[in-house]
């Protein structure tokens, strides 16, 4: 299922939502101009979970160790990991900045992310393959969205063998499928022989990243909000 769209209105400009993307998209650009250096750059900003847990075992306080927590959440590994996660972020990020204000949902997407990265670091401590990726920041705002609008309804592209049709479907449904897909496949990475996750994914930071979104949007989200004349619509 790919979502196309939702029935969902801003009503102000989502400046954070748009500014991640462009950034996610400018490091991705120098991700591509390294070439032949891009194999040391990934390992040395992406988050490798035996690193991390042998730094924290040498020191404690060495506060460098938690730089690739955030340096790992806008890099990624090529232009289709990059297209998807991004298009997620547009489609369900401006309604989540809209009901947190612009430096709380900066704040919560940060916060997602980092949650998002120890839970596969947990799921998979002695891991050596550098984790990069923005889809557990993106889960963290999928799971915002799954409990501030459960009712939206998400234009869904869906094919059949070679025919494409496109569905409504509401907001709780379309991702509820998606986490569930996420516990399966995270599921099947733990049954694998060599503890890696299946196909490359960090489906635990998928997973993680969504509850941190459920359990955290309460906290960020604004209780009372005050809209200025106009509406922006995707």
């Amino acid at each position: 299922m790919f979502p196309i769209k939702d029935n969902i209105p801003a009503h102000r400009f989502p400046v954070v939502n748009l500014w991640l993307i462009v950034i996610n998209g400018i490091c991705f650009v120098y991700e591509f101009s390294l070439r032949g250096e891009l194999h040391n750059f990934i390992q040395a900003h992406g988050f490798v979970p035996a690193r991390f847990m042998a730094a924290q075992l040498e020191n404690f306080f060495d506060l460098s160790r938690f730089l690739p927590v955030f340096s790992s959440m806008f890099l990624h590994g090529g232009f289709l990991h990059l297209f998807f996660n991004m298009w997620m972020l547009w489609i369900f990020g401006d309604n989540v900045e809209d009901s947190m204000g612009p430096r709380r949902y900066l704040i919560f997407y940060l916060l997602c992310g980092s949650v998002s990265v120890f839970a596969q670091g947990v799921a998979d401590p002695m891991s050596t393959v550098p984790m990069v990726g923005a889809s557990g920041a993106i889960s963290g705002v999928l799971g915002a969205y799954f409990v501030l609008y459960p009712g939206a309804k998400i234009l869904t592209l869906i094919p059949i063998f070679i025919i494409f049709y496109t569905i409504e479907i509401p907001a709780f449904v379309f991702l509820g499928f998606w986490l569930v897909i996420q516990f399966l496949q995270g599921y099947a990475s733990q049954l694998t022989t060599d503890g890696q996750a299946v196909g490359g994914v960090a489906w635990w930071a998928h997973i993680g990243g969504f509850l941190a979104g459920v359990l955290l949007v309460n906290v960020f989200r604004q209780r009372s909000k005050k809209y200025g004349r106009g509406k922006w619509r995707k």
